[in-house]
């Protein structure tokens, strides 16, 4: 990797996690005694190629402060948005004032514990000389696609792949990405389509399937198995 280059890690983490249906947000669920967000932020300050992990953390959280990664030196705070894409746009305006618009920048989900730093590597070594990307697994099951529950289609999964995170994007380019679908009213769910409505093509980087999202119950038990074994 060049000298020349550089990485920071934007984490949103801001969202309540309703579809898990718990009393506090899915990031602060505990696995083995320890929040899923410290899993997860643990990769990164780790990491010697990430100058520093900005989090946008909402200003009604109640858990943040009480954790110990909330103090690591590599850890910054940001006010988290309405929805995933405004909190990765405030953790961009506050890199913009410290880090160069040419700097690597990636966005990974806080409650995506089970990343290993290996990825990271992988993601830095095959994207560093593109216009950017992101990890991703091909689709390996038979696509149908339903009309009120019945299958209307069956989709070929050629050339399908299921978006993970971390994905990575030049500063300046994900911000005026970003702002750009925002401005016209787009929520959209990942930093990689933002990209792609700019006319960048983000490559597609396979990374492990036990990078997994906790979105529900199973999820966390799942997530309790990989980092546990």
């Amino acid at each position: 990797m060049s000298n020349t280059e550089r990485y920071w890690a934007v984490i949103p983490a801001a969202g309540a996690g309703k579809r898990m249906q718990s009393d506090i947000p899915k990031q602060y669920l505990q696995i083995d005694g320890k929040p899923i967000i410290e899993y997860t932020l643990a990769v990164f300050t780790r990491h010697p190629d990430i100058e520093s992990v900005i989090v946008a953390i909402s200003d009604t959280d109640e858990y943040w402060n009480e954790l110990t990664v909330s103090k690591h030196p590599k850890v910054k705070m940001t006010e988290g948005g309405f929805e995933r894409c405004h909190s990765v746009m405030n953790c961009l305006d506050y890199l913009s004032d410290i880090a160069d618009k040419n700097d690597w920048v990636l966005v990974h989900d806080a409650a995506r514990p089970c990343l290993k730093s290996t990825d990271i590597d992988k993601l830095i070594n095959n994207v560093s000389g593109t216009d950017g990307g992101l990890l991703a697994l091909p689709v390996r099951d038979t696509m149908k696609r339903s009309n009120d529950r019945h299958v209307s289609e069956t989709v070929s999964r050629e050339g399908l792949w299921h978006a993970l995170t971390p994905q990575m994007f030049r500063l300046h380019n994900l911000q005026q990405a970003l702002k750009a679908v925002i401005d016209s009213g787009e929520l959209v769910t990942d930093e990689s389509l933002a990209m792609e409505r700019a006319g960048y093509r983000p490559l597609l980087v396979e990374g492990r399937p036990d990078n997994i999202k906790v979105t529900h119950n199973v999820d966390l038990y799942l997530a309790t198995l990989y980092l546990t074994s």
